[in-house]
């Protein structure tokens, strides 16, 4: 079956924008005409793509085909730079599933040395974003995967380092005889969703139980190191985001010496990875200043 690249392009842009008005702006065509294409591509293809609403969202073959428009795109850009043909070209798609942490403290340097892209960024967990590279929804992640996912290469970055931080002021009212596990039990902690499962980690290794603490759901890195600093509750942030603040005596750690260590991978879709290799090449000159080498 061959499809049309102008009604992948409208999908794409209209699941990109949110919108049939969006998308036409971008694609300097009427709201009608985008219609008129994504019609056109759903009779050819037998289903339905588009859920429409405010803002519009992809059906799973919406989502997958929007993606296949993006890889080409990609191709076709690095086709275009390695001939030195339409040296004007505008930047192109890429969507890149990425940890909000790495997000708060490396990776926005590693984006912007490279250009030619509009970054689409997934944020979700690092233990979950290979699920992104899986579905077929993005071309690259940041993962705390050590295999490759299957039609994959995998890139070893450097481990995030996560220290337990809490205030003072916090430590006093909740662990005035010390960081046990009972007192662990009952002190409200920071989580940053559902996923995040990096606290439970450490109590597991720091004091050797799991325990069940009452949380805050925090889903912003700056949202946690602040709010451990107002007293909220402890948690686990990257060493970047709070060494000043623990210098300033704003933090301080909640045990010594339990770091807690992520392993992260760059993970790129294998048939667009020959057009990404200025990104993976930014990806790991950031990582390997930024993250712990081991």
């Amino acid at each position: 079956m061959k499809l049309d690249p102008n009604q992948l392009a409208a999908l794409a842009e209209v699941l990109r924008l949110g919108s049939f008005d969006g998308a036409a702006q971008a694609l300097s065509v009427t709201p009608s005409a985008v219609s008129q294409r994504i019609k056109a591509l759903e009779d050819r293809v037998g289903a339905v793509l588009i859920r429409r609403g405010v803002p519009c969202t992809g059906t799973a073959m919406g989502l997958r085909l929007a993606k296949h428009s993006e890889d080409m795109a990609l191709l076709e850009a690095k086709l275009k730079r390695d001939l030195a043909l339409d040296q004007h070209a505008g930047p192109v798609l890429l969507r890149v599933a990425v940890n909000a942490d790495s997000l708060a403290t490396w990776f926005l340097a590693a984006m912007a040395r490279v250009p030619g892209y509009l970054f689409d960024l997934v944020i979700d967990d690092q233990d979950h974003s290979a699920d992104w590279l899986r579905n077929g929804e993005v071309s690259a992640a940041i993962c705390a995967l050590p295999s490759a996912v299957s039609g994959c290469d995998s890139f070893d970055l450097g481990c995030l380092r996560y220290i337990a931080t809490a205030s003072p002021a916090y430590m006093a009212d909740w662990f005035p005889d010390g960081v046990t596990p009972q007192a662990l039990e009952h002190a409200p902690m920071l989580t940053f969703d559902a996923k995040d499962a990096l606290q439970q980690r450490w109590l597991t290794r720091a004091v050797g139980t799991s325990l069940s603490p009452p949380t805050h759901f925090l889903p912003s890195s700056q949202a946690f190191v602040d709010a451990a600093k107002l007293g909220l509750g402890w948690g686990m942030n990257p060493v970047q985001l709070v060494q000043q603040d623990l210098r300033d005596g704003q933090l301080v750690e909640l045990l010594p010496n339990t770091a807690l260590d992520v392993r992260l991978t760059w993970q790129v879709n294998r048939i667009v990875a020959p057009a990404l290799k200025p990104l993976t090449e930014s990806v790991r000159r950031s990582a390997k200043a930024d993250l712990i080498q081991e």
